[in-house]
């Protein structure tokens, strides 16, 4: 594309291997080190180990990499950090396999059309940073600021966020939340007046039952969640998995419950009448420190065990024998949150469902049972004066906003807005559009085929590099300073650093010095300090330390942990607007919804069809995972399957490791095929497979044709009116063998 040429449609080109790491000569960069910045390093033949935080997925590890030679040979977990404890799961271990990737991007580059064809062209970093900048100039200038967007995933956005601020911009989205942590963030802020957490809230190894509905420990390899659980299990942690797949989880419990997808809801309400009807419930806990019982159990009094047992395919007998159990054990007994809370359009009351079924047995702040845990105080830097927003930019959903802090605006408005005509720019730092908007990627095309300017911060040529006017080559989070990793409470409150490895490679650029030279060309004099160690360091001696002392373990954190409990007769109180735990919600009634959960009916398959549910692999989730050559030499880990119950099988005459095609409701036919696994641990309604395989971009050499991909086959999605967020487990496929 040629400077200040506009295309509204823009066909999706190849990267060519010229612009990408395996061309740059790789084995004379690899042996680059970090210099200056008062982080000098080891000689030649000497070792060293630094100490960072971890980005293969949002729980940010801590590790410690060890570098011989100037190259890093090894990850593993910190023992400083409380999150690692010294350990580390796959997906950390294996992220040399990033900073090494010879399929990596190596230099900005611009799209440009001569003679009718399309391709992309190297650009010098200034000459890509200042096309950047006037393109957002002119459409700010033509539309203003709200047809911009910035859409990310991953730690390192925050500095792009500070810049776009500052330009004006205020329509910032994280995909995840709309399909992940919104509903789980929000249900418990409507019921507790506070998050659930990330690392959950819930004191895991203390605890005597837990009950996990859908949530895959062991699978998506949190890893203190991992280790608490494991820990939990030594001491005699009694596990109910409700799911209608056998998981690794549901194989360490005391009870596999293959309860029907989508009728979570009708189960919890069936557990809190028998608490209720048979007086199980905590009383006085209830009548101290609640508001909306009554409420309650107008709604759930009709759901009897035995009425459940109808909707949900599990025997009254089992459900009364859970209920009496769970509450035996309280107050050391909980109900987990889980993570990836959004299947359908009612996850926020799923997961108000979930934090009712803990206050009704009073375990808040008791061992075993909920807990709040503490932030570590680290002072905000000052930042730079933002101009006033020509116009407030929200979500149009009505209890979004307690998310706004890190967003405004749920991802999938941002798409439909693109369609729209609204948002003319996007800006994406760390999300491969395509395979990742739970709109599905036919939507996710669509909407990125109508903008026009469209810029991809990443590390690899994913899909939506592609459909990018200009690709800026972040280095890896081995390779850059971030901000600090203090926002997040746990039991051991704590602030993290991110710090560089090595040196970054080729001609790429940490994202904290993108954002200042894209500020700087826009003319935003003064919204960085002169560098990011001087913004990190600041930072840190507001709390009594300094950069260069936390550069030594990577963290800083309380010398105690936080005492969780409270004490007997100890008063209560709770951010909700009554000052104590909704069961039936006050924000949520003013909002015109229900202010308790209730049970919706979600569609059973269309004959011949099976709902697809969906998971992942401990060694392979994100983006940043997929072309990971190590970690996909595991065997398990070089492709997804998809499981079929045999008695379907048989049906279908469908044999194990036979390659298939998958075809959805709506006649949308899988890209690539997938082998078949036949086993008894799913449902004869429902087929399983893990999300993020399936690559279309044959730069991904590792990751190119692997599987199939789940987001191909989304066509139905359902919007959670309260607060946003989509689900899409109303998709069903049937298979198509390959003869």
């Amino acid at each position: 594309m040629s400077h200040g040429q506009d295309m509204n449609r823009r066909d999706f080109i190849k990267i060519s291997s010229l612009f990408l790491a395996g061309s740059a000569a790789m084995s004379t960069q690899i042996g680059q080190t970090v210099t200056g910045s008062g982080n000098a390093l080891a000689a030649d033949g000497q070792e060293r180990v630094v100490h960072s935080f971890c980005e293969h997925c949002f729980w940010r590890c801590g590790i410690a990499a060890h570098v011989r030679d100037g190259k890093i040979y090894k990850i593993t977990g910190s023992e400083h950090h409380p999150l690692s404890n010294g350990r580390l799961c796959p997906r950390g271990t294996g992220g040399i396999g990033q900073i090494y990737d010879p399929d990596r991007l190596a230099h900005p580059l611009i799209r440009e059309k001569k003679g009718g064809k399309t391709s992309y062209r190297k650009a010098s970093w200034d000459e890509a940073i200042t096309y950047t900048a006037e393109r957002l100039y002119k459409i700010k200038e033509q539309y203003g600021p709200q047809a911009i967007a910035m859409l990310h995933h991953g730690y390192g956005y925050t500095f792009f966020k500070e810049m776009f601020k500052a330009f004006g911009v205020n329509k910032f989205a994280k995909p995840s939340y709309d399909f992940c942590c919104g509903p789980r963030h929000q249900g418990f802020i409507f019921t507790y007046g506070h998050s659930a957490g990330t690392p959950e809230g819930i004191d895991i190894e203390n605890s005597k039952y837990i009950l996990f509905f859908g949530t895959h420990y062991g699978e998506n390899m949190h890893n203190t969640a991992v280790q608490e659980i494991s820990e939990g299990i030594r001491r005699g942690l009694k596990i109910v998995v409700f799911d209608p797949r056998f998981s690794t989880l549901a194989g360490k419990a005391e009870k596999w419950l293959p309860i029907k997808a989508g009728t979570d809801i009708a189960m919890m309400q069936a557990i809190m009448n028998v608490l209720i009807s048979e007086d199980l419930y905590d009383k006085q806990f209830v009548a101290e420190n609640t508001v909306g019982f009554d409420e309650l159990w107008a709604e759930v009094q009709q759901m009897t065990p035995e009425k459940a047992a109808e909707i949900t395919d599990i025997s009254a007998d089992d459900i009364r024998e859970i209920a009496r159990n769970y509450a035996s054990h309280a107050p050391a007994a909980a109900v987990h949150p889980g993570r990836r809370t959004q299947w359908y359009a009612d996850g926020t009351q799923r997961v108000r469902a979930i934090a009712i079924l803990n206050a009704l047995v009073g375990n808040y702040k008791m061992p075993g049972g909920v807990v709040k845990y503490e932030k570590y105080k680290v002072p905000k830097a000052a930042h730079h004066e933002y101009p006033a927003f020509e116009k407030e930019v929200w979500s149009k959903y009505p209890l979004f906003t307690d998310i706004k802090p890190e967003n405004t605006i749920a991802s999938h408005e941002v798409m439909q807005q693109a369609i729209s005509g609204e948002v003319k720019a996007m800006f994406v730092y760390g999300v491969n559009v395509p395979e990742t908007i739970t709109m599905g990627r036919k939507k996710a095309l669509e909407a990125l085929n109508n903008i026009d300017f469209l810029v991809a911060v990443d590390t690899l040529p994913m899909e939506v590099t592609g459909y990018a006017d200009v690709v800026l080559p972040e280095s890896t989070y081995l390779e850059r300073y971030d901000d600090l990793d203090g926002g997040r409470p746990y039991r051991t409150p704590f602030v993290a650093l991110r710090q560089p490895v090595v040196e970054p490679m080729f001609d790429s650029k940490p994202g904290n010095e993108i954002a200042r030279m894209l500020a700087e060309k826009l003319e935003l004099h003064g919204v960085f300090e002169e560098s990011v160690e001087e913004y990190l360091d600041k930072r840190l001696k507001m709390a009594g330390s300094s950069l260069e002392e936390v550069k030594k373990t990577g963290v800083l954190k309380n010398p105690e942990p936080t005492d969780l409990y409270r004490k007997p007769g100890e008063p209560l109180t709770f951010k909700t607007p009554s000052g104590k735990i909704e069961l039936a919600s006050s924000k949520m009634k003013e909002a015109g919804f229900d202010a308790v959960p209730k049970f919706i009916q979600h569609p059973d398959a269309p004959e011949g069809y099976y709902r697809v549910l969906t998971g992942r692999k401990p060694m392979l989730t994100f983006g940043r995972t997929a072309n990971n050559r190590f970690l996909n030499e595991l065997p398990t880990a070089r492709e997804n399957e998809i499981w079929v119950n045999p008695e379907v099988a048989a049906k279908h005459q469908l044999s194990h490791g036979e390659s298939i095609h998958l075809k959805n409701q709506a006649g949308v036919v899988s890209e690539f095929p997938i082998k078949v696994k036949v086993t008894q641990r799913i449902r004869q309604d429902a087929v399983y497979m893990v999300h993020g395989y399936g690559h279309y971009f044959k730069k991904l050499k590792w990751a190119h044709a692997k599987g199939a991909s789940h987001n191909q086959l989304i066509s139905n999605y359902e919007i959670d009116e309260s607060i946003g967020a989509v689900g899409f487990q109303n998709n069903f496929v049937t298979f198509i063998k390959e003869a």
